[in-house]
């Protein structure tokens, strides 16, 4: 199939050709309806780096994410796996950078695809990329929402003893937290950017003074405790190095979503240029906080047992109340961890939306021509964003039926992330062996460093993606179960499925190459 070569210009975006009907029974593939489904330029380098950084949320998430690293691995395991995982994020998300420089556009990962494809293969592979990165995405922006939420209800039970959390008000706290995210993306799209870089702000900020907060009134850990202290057996994973590959949950989510603002692609100024520098200046310095987060909480944390069988569900919330011996600074220093992940659920579902409406502008969705449309007041895909929302909805629902809920979303987001930087990057490599001179070359490449840290990035990919479905705990019952592999295997099933029933017959992949101003 032929790429139809449009260049964009301004705040110009080119619809890809459905083959039904448009808005006003305008032909889909007809350039006046292509035309009018556009998204408008308006984020600059310093808003997009704002958005990449407070997007992953990750020392914020890395409190969230604590009980995984503390059950399976201990201080040591989680010191080290940060770093490992600040290591190995950087390695993709430079890789992705390459990508992104030749062709920024909100598909992403499943444009790349099928670039990199070989003819035979690129539609199929191109369609159950898309599916997978779709699904991906609205899981990881459920896990703000579900974090927020159910720390707020373990705030509930710190200040109050006798309260008793049930599973269903977590759920519901759940779809609270999404109320004001939704709104703002509706109504206030052009205000994100300036949120981003308040957000960006509260997120550098918030740290130090969190860390000062710790180190001035807890007594500290020696060095032995946090450094060489791998813990093993608590979870009945005997084996240390299977222990600490489980526990890596908790410290590799924290800098999931690297490619989060690729997805923002066709709404940013010189897309070539500053998509990559923000996604690797992003991922690094979320990397860097959130190791330095992790060391500060680690050297303060008081009894190793009371925190991790915190009542309040979480033990960030009892090492911060051992540290300072007051519910008053734990409910602020919680809220300053709370209100960037908050904020960040705003970037998060401004990106996830753009990539579903990507992807039903290339038709990969059933209904595309419905879920296409950009309402015209608003600019946005207001349809594609209330689909992600039911999503989020639905998988909040876990929740209720299972006490292991938190690591299934954790591990569902991050799994189907990993899966889908994967082929790309493996078909890159291909690509590098068997026909080096079409490898694509954008204004940010890496050079001779392109393929060891290519190989590294994958690597990393697939150590990761094999113990992302393995239960937190042994032996494993229905309520401790990690549902991470069965749910992301339905949905590529699904996929699957689609793929002989509707799509093989509709998907054409992605029919549009951008090409912009790289000054």
């Amino acid at each position: 199939m032929a790429f139809e070569e449009v260049e964009l210009k301004g705040n110009v975006q080119v619809q890809s050709g459905a083959r039904s009907n448009g808005d006003n029974g305008l032909p889909a593939e007809s350039k006046e309806f292509r035309q009018r489904n556009q998204l408008e330029r308006y984020l600059n380098f310093f808003s997009t780096l704002a958005f990449s950084a407070t997007l992953m949320a990750s020392w914020e998430t890395v409190g969230g994410s604590l009980a995984a690293g503390l059950l399976n691995g201990g201080p040591a395991g989680i010191v080290y796996g940060m770093m490992f995982s600040t290591i190995g994020s950087v390695a993709v998300a430079a890789s992705l950078a390459e990508l992104a420089s030749v062709n920024p556009t909100a598909g992403a990962q499943y444009h790349w695809t099928y670039n990199l494809s070989p003819k035979s293969h690129r539609l199929f592979l191109s369609f159950f990329q898309g599916w997978v990165t779709v699904f991906s995405w609205c899981s990881l922006v459920c896990l703000a929402p579900f974090l927020i939420g159910n720390q707020i209800l373990g705030l509930v039970t710190l200040n109050r003893e006798s309260y008793h959390i049930e599973r269903y008000q977590g759920t519901l706290l759940t779809w609270a937290v999404l109320i004001i995210p939704i709104i703002i993306n509706i109504y206030a799209r052009r205000v994100l950017a300036v949120i981003e870089v308040a957000a960006g702000i509260m997120h550098i900020v918030f740290l130090p003074v969190t860390i000062a907060v710790l180190v001035a009134l807890a007594p500290r850990n020696p060095n032995e405790f946090v450094w060489n202290n791998f813990v093993s057996g608590i979870s009945g994973w005997s084996s240390p190095g299977v222990a600490w590959a489980v526990g890596l949950l908790g410290v590799v989510t924290p800098l999931g979503g690297v490619d989060g603002v690729i997805h923002m692609a066709e709404e940013v100024k010189m897309a070539s240029k500053t998509v990559p520098r923000s996604m690797i200046w992003g991922t690094l310095t979320n990397g860097i906080m959130a190791f330095g987060y992790a060391i500060a909480v680690l050297y303060c944390m008081g009894d190793y047992m009371e925190a991790l069988t915190s009542p309040t569900g979480y033990p960030i919330i009892t090492i911060v109340y051992q540290a300072t011996g007051s519910k008053t600074a734990v409910n602020i220093l919680m809220a300053m961890g709370l209100l960037p992940g908050w904020i960040a659920l705003f970037n998060g579902l401004a990106s996830v939306t753009r990539l579903t409406w990507a992807f039903a502008r290339d038709n990969g969705l059933p209904f595309s021509d419905f879920f296409v449309h950009i309402d015209r007041k608003h600019k946005i895909p207001i349809r594609a964003l209330f689909l992600v929302a039911t999503v989020v909805i639905l998988l909040s629902f876990i929740q209720i039926g299972s006490t292991a809920a938190f690591n299934a979303i954790l591990s569902i987001s991050t799994l189907g992330l990993y899966v889908s930087y994967l082929i790309p990057l493996i078909l890159l490599v291909i690509k590098r062996f068997r026909e080096p001179q079409d490898i694509p070359r954008g204004v940010f490449h890496m050079g001779r460093w392109g393929l060891p840290v290519n190989l590294f990035a994958i690597a990393f990919a697939i150590y990761v993606s094999i113990f992302l479905p393995f239960p937190a705990q042994v032996p494993v019952t229905r309520e401790n179960m990690n549902y991470a592999g069965p749910v992301l295997g339905a949905v590529m099933i699904f996929a699957c499925v689609d793929w002989v029933v509707r799509g093989r017959k509709k998907w054409q992949g992605p029919t549009i190459v951008t090409h912009e101003d790289r000054r």
